[in-house]
């Protein structure tokens, strides 16, 4: 058996809590698990949200930790949850969510980011033979809202019904982590990329999360993009850099982000997270160990669990993005992907070298 494989198995098989139908934290107490799991395994899920409340009626202390929550709360849903703020890699006991198992189909996992050029980017320079592909993080979110659930809010209040394997209500989630937040106007934006270590069993994936504001009303959405683009593109850039100086080879990155128009009587939030979790007994199908969800896709697994596919999300015209898979508006014809996740909304950018 190759030796990825059956360190994937070990981790998997020892990455089921004691929840039937909730994941926990990692590090949590397993108790009576599923399948013999020793809880020294654990699943990296990827996450990366925004989120804004009014704040006629809410001082700055609390109107940032309700526009926290609301970012907590949508996408994949990890409301009600300790947060334990760790440091950002997935290592050899862990695997990921999407990529390792219940994994997203070959033809929807690698769709390329254009990007700056690396050289045209301030900073030290990235060696040839460290360069390598940025693919939108966009499944690898859908991975884990599908995982998760969600909940949403409705004219009468909040459904619930979509709701499938969260964290835990109370429990302590190790989490890779980073917010922003802001009253506007103004934008909130937040940045999540994964390296793929080349070699898993000796090196770990690593993790960078990024997340600020831009203050006022004035700029526009394209520039707006335009700036993200550079801080994305920086980003990946970082992560090469990162895998020089350590000595590190990495396959592939994943990344995009998200970012949010926030009104003058708005605080809003952005949120990058990597939750690091058990699974809840229920994520292994009938008849199946944990051991087979290294065989499963997305598409497979929920059907063995009998789920119907989540429904898409609402159109918002106040959230944007790049690599991340939103909505069009409702008025886009086929051949319009709207500003909100336009490459050519950036001009004068290059690819990156490969």
């Amino acid at each position: 058996m190759p030796a990825v494989r059956k360190r994937l198995e070990q981790v998997v098989g020892n990455a089921i809590g004691s929840h039937e139908r909730n994941c926990t934290g990692y590090l949590n107490p397993v108790g009576p698990a599923v399948d013999g799991s020793a809880g020294t395994g654990y699943v990296a899920t990827m996450k990366l949200s925004v989120g804004k409340v009014p704040v006629e009626d809410l001082d700055e202390g609390t109107s940032r930790i309700v526009s926290y929550d609301r970012c907590e709360k949508n996408d994949a849903y990890i409301g009600q949850i300790n947060m334990v703020t760790a440091s950002s890699f997935c290592g050899v006991d862990g695997a990921l969510w999407g990529y390792d198992l219940v994994r997203v189909p070959e033809d929807r996992l690698r769709k390329r980011l254009r990007l700056v050029d690396l050289d045209t980017l301030p900073g030290p320079d990235v060696a040839a033979d460290c360069r390598v592909p940025v693919y939108e993080v966009a499944p690898l979110l859908d991975a884990t809202e599908r995982l998760f659930g969600r909940v949403e809010a409705t004219a009468g209040g909040t459904d619930r019904s979509r709701l499938r394997l969260p964290p835990a209500p109370g429990a302590h989630v190790v989490c890779a982590n980073k917010d922003a937040s802001v009253r506007g106007p103004a934008y909130v934006w937040s940045i999540i990329a994964i390296a793929i270590a080349e070699d898993p069993d000796v090196d770990a994936s690593l993790f960078i999360e990024d997340c600020d504001v831009v203050k006022g009303g004035d700029l526009g959405p394209k520039e707006l993009h335009t700036r993200l683009w550079w801080h994305l593109s920086s980003v990946a850039k970082s992560i090469m850099y990162c895998g020089q100086n350590q000595g590190v080879r990495y396959r592939e990155i994943f990344a995009g982000c998200r970012y949010l128009r926030v009104g003058a009587k708005e605080w809003g939030c952005a949120l990058a997270c990597a939750p690091y979790v058990l699974l809840a007994g229920k994520a292994v199908p009938p008849k199946k160990t944990a051991k087979d969800l290294l065989d499963l896709d997305l598409e497979r697994w929920e059907e063995l669990l009998g789920w119907k596919p989540l429904p898409p999300h609402p159109f918002d015209p106040d959230v944007g993005g790049i690599g991340i898979g939103l909505p069009r508006r409702p008025d886009a014809g086929e051949a319009d992907e709207g500003a909100e996740d336009d490459e050519s909304a950036a001009p004068g950018i290059a690819p990156v070298d490969r």
